[in-house]
This record gives C-alpha cells, sequence and structure tokens, in this order.
C-alpha cells in the first residue's frame, strides 16, 4: 500500500490529473469512479489505484484487475481531481480513431466542433452524442483536451463508446465529408433554415462553435446549410452543448 504522497507513482498521478502534455506524452488519460471503471474497456486498464477504505468495503475480486495499487485514504484524496473523492481511479490507454472509424456507416451522423473551450461542454456533448445515436465526434485542434479528467467525468462513460478525432484543418474535413455523401449544417444566428425544417436521414454533420464567439465566418461559409434554433426573450445564443443537444435529437428523430 502506498502511504507517502511523495511516492513516484503518486507524484505521477496527479502530473496526469494537470497536464495535457504528460497525458499526452505517456499515451493515457484517468478515469475516476467505480461508474467509470465498471464500463471501462478491459484491454485499455493499465492499472487501477484504489483508496484503502473502498478496498476494504468491496474486496479485491470487485476490481477485476491484476494490476491494482492501493492507496492510502489521505493519499488517494491528494490525488483525486473531485471534492469527494469516489476512491477508485484508472490509469487508461488512450484511443486512436480515423475518419475512416467514423464514416463506416452508408449515412454517418457526426458532430464537428470549432474551438470549444469547456470541458464540461465537451463531455456532455459527448454523452448527447452517444444517447442521440450519433457516430463520432470531430475537434478542431485548438478545442479543450477530451482526456481532460473534467470532460471524462462529464461523458459518464461515452468517452469508451464514441469514436473521437483531432483535426488539424476542418474545411478539409468538411471537403472529405462531402465527397462520402456527408452534408454539414452549422448551427449559425444567421440560418434561414430553421433546424428542424432540414433533412438529416441521409449523411450529416453538425458544426457547433466556440461558446463565446460561434463558429469562424471561414468555417461557417463551408457548411451546406446555416441552420436556426428559434429563441424568444432578449437570447442571443444558446449554450453549446445545448445547442448540439437540440439538432442531434432532431436529427435521432427523424432517423427513428
Amino acid at each position: 500500500m502506498i502511504t507517502s504522497t511523495a511516492n513516484p507513482q503518486v507524484k505521477n498521478l496527479q502530473q496526469l490529473m494537470k497536464k495535457s502534455s504528460a497525458r499526452k506524452e505517456q499515451g493515457v488519460f484517468l478515469a475516476e469512479g467505480v461508474k467509470m471503471l465498471l464500463e471501462a474497456p478491459p484491454e485499455r486498464i493499465r492499472k487501477i489505484y484504489v483508496s484503502e477504505s473502498l478496498y476494504e468495503e468491496k474486496g479485491q475480486a470487485f476490481f477485476h484487475c491484476a494490476n491494482m495499487e492501493i492507496l492510502d485514504d489521505r493519499v488517494y484524496k491528494a490525488v483525486s481531481d473531485t471534492k469527494t473523492p469516489q476512491g477508485v481511479l484508472c490509469l487508461m490507454e488512450r484511443f486512436h480513431y480515423t475518419l475512416a472509424d467514423l464514416t463506416q456507416k452508408s449515412h454517418p451522423f457526426l458532430i464537428v466542433l470549432e474551438n470549444l473551450q469547456d470541458p464540461g461542454n465537451l463531455g456532455t456533448i459527448i454523452r448527447t452524442a452517444e444517447g442521440a445515436g450519433a457516430d463520432g465526434v470531430i475537434l478542431s485542434n485548438d478545442s479543450v483536451d477530451i482526456y481532460n479528467p473534467k470532460t471524462i467525468r462529464a461523458t459518464m462513460g461515452s468517452v469508451y463508446r464514441v469514436p473521437f478525432l483531432y483535426a488539424d484543418d476542418l474545411k478539409e474535413v468538411l471537403s472529405d465529408l462531402k465527397e462520402r455523401g456527408v452534408r454539414s449544417y452549422a448551427a449559425h444566428l444567421g440560418g434561414t433554415c430553421g433546424y428542424d425544417e432540414a433533412d438529416y436521414r441521409r449523411g450529416c454533420a453538425f458544426l457547433i462553435g466556440n461558446e463565446g464567439n460561434g463558429l469562424t465566418v471561414d468555417l461557417s461559409t463551408c457548411a451546406d446549410v446555416l441552420v436556426r434554433i428559434p429563441m424568444h426573450g432578449k437570447l442571443e445564443s444558446l449554450n453549446a452543448s445545448v445547442a448540439a443537444a437540440i439538432l442531434m435529437y432532431e436529427a435521432c428523430r427523424q432517423r427513428s
């Protein structure tokens, strides 16, 4: 059992929690909580770290992992990213997807995110994408790290099942998608087409922009259709994850 916060493994976990560069260099991410453990693909678990109290409560058989380390409760709290630690932390191997993985179906249903910055928004979009039956999420390279612990927590396990990738140039991605028969729909205040008027039953990709600034002019002009979500009162825009959810579930409704 590890009883000191000076332990090299503990120091490394703290770095992985805080730094995207450390996670990328080691090819890993951290997923905290019993739910995240139970839903994790076994082949991607490198190691699990369990608090002493949770280990005593559940017993070794519960964790189903040969490579396990028990941490003193005080030490576990030092590596947890939550105010109320859940007692188990999974060290996971990262996922690697290609555009081909996201477009295997004859009529792909995708989400494209430009410069999204809030970890909670991204996690919620990933979770909603699974619920609405989307085939994948594509992000610009300047978007928030999907492996940020806050994002992972907000996905509630969907990060294990929804394919995603980061792209250097979203305009090139849209061009590639168009060649594959996928039409792009940008959520835009200047849209003249109501979000529920377009036909999403064939290949479709929804473009969602930055929380504060929306989509760049450069990218929105590449979209096939600008769609508008009506708003009453004095609102100028919706939360990015809310807008994404509205569009995804309209596609889900049409496809069902």
